[in-house]
């Protein structure tokens, strides 16, 4: 089967990028290097295409009630330009994924990882029975791209006609981009500030074009799939079937803020009672190694006893803070700041501290 293209494709390969598959998509995940495109998104900006990822629009008069039945936060608390990190979960409180969900003026746009959006839009026309409203699935139509990083307000604002700069986190706009009506929100998976921005897909390469022009005189570098990887772990961002499968609740991925158990009836909610519930549950730790080796996916983790305690799910090289760092999930006796484990790297114990998460978190403020 042939892998789907974003409106950027013939772009990316004309600059050079490495392109792999990723969620049946055809991506870059790297131009020159992962290390400064990294440093250029925590120094100056960088430029991703994330138009893989899956924007389903919601409206009809059940819209809103409907995403409240299959995510775990409370969409109808939202304020229309107001968006929530959310999940979705399946009956035995497992992760079917990890969304954000949009309220717009018109209507609601549930985000939906690459990987996964077959999978939401099969849950979806499962679940819709006696909800009255309408899907359309923007992904084909629509271009999405996430300037991140300290300029990202400068470069970005001149583009827009909404004043930006004033845009709070997690909150969405709908503007004009370069003439065109679209939809800029002040999220990304970096840790550090900047913004997502949706428009119809034939406009995508124009503004792509405008922001790397404006922007690459002052370190603005293109970024792809590979740095986007170790600056959401540096943030301690989950990934999808990294940290996040089908096998694990909310309360022990330390999503307990995305649940509302409160809000009424949702798919999972009674699984997910019992799973508050359970405080012997694993937990998700950060690792710090005393050494630069790296610590995969799957690498085991254990005690200072011996005991396996627990796996890895994601491990890098930080490139911001120079060491190696891991996230896992161990048993709760083990998982406190401060707690010595040991990691198994091909046969060889390396010593890991349990430290707090996130591993970076950018000043309040900073430009």
């Amino acid at each position: 089967m042939s892998l789907l293209q974003t409106a950027l494709h013939a772009w990316h390969q004309s600059h050079g990028a490495k392109m792999v598959e990723f969620g049946g998509w055809d991506m870059p995940i790297q131009y020159t290097a992962i290390t400064p495109e990294h440093h250029a998104v925590r120094k100056s900006a960088g430029l991703f295409d994330i138009a893989h990822m899956g924007r389903l629009k919601f409206t009809g008069p059940d819209a809103e009630r409907f995403l409240n039945h299959i995510t775990t936060n409370a969409v109808s608390a939202l304020q229309p330009g107001q968006i929530q990190y959310s999940l979705v979960t399946n009956e035995t409180g497992g992760v079917l994924d990890d969304v954000l969900v949009y309220r717009m003026a018109d209507h609601h746009m549930l985000v939906v990882n690459a990987s996964n959006r077959l999978k939401i839009l099969e849950w979806i026309e499962k679940q819709r029975v006696d909800f009255d409203f309408q899907l359309t699935d923007l992904t084909p139509t629509w271009f999405m791209l996430a300037i991140q990083g300290p300029l990202a307000v400068k470069l970005l604002l001149p583009l827009v006609t909404a004043e930006i700069s004033a845009l709070t986190y997690y909150w969405a706009v709908e503007t004009q981009i370069m003439g065109h009506t679209g939809i800029v929100s002040r999220t990304g998976y970096t840790g550090e500030d900047g913004f997502e921005v949706m428009l119809p897909a034939e406009h995508g390469v124009a503004l792509w074009e405008a922001l790397f022009n404006s922007g690459k005189d002052a370190g603005l570098l293109p970024a792809g799939l590979g740095c986007r990887d170790t600056l959401r772990l540096e943030a301690a961002m989950p990934l999808y079937g990294h940290e996040l499968n089908e096998t694990v609740d909310p309360f022990t991925a330390g999503l307990a803020f995305a649940v509302k158990l409160d809000k009424g009836p949702f798919i999972g909610r009674d699984a997910l009672v019992q799973a508050k519930a359970n405080t012997a549950r694993p937990k998700r730790v950060g690792l710090e190694l005393v050494i630069k080796r790296i610590a995969r996916e799957g690498t085991d983790v254990f005690a200072a006893d011996g005991r396996k305690v627990g796996q890895v799910t994601s491990g890098t090289a930080s490139p911001t803070l120079d060491k190696s760092i891991a996230m896992a999930y161990v048993s709760a006796d083990t998982a406190s700041p401060g707690t010595a484990l040991e990691v198994d790297i091909r046969g060889q114990r390396v010593a890991a501290t349990v430290v707090k998460l996130p591993f970076y978190k950018r000043v309040a403020g900073a430009t």
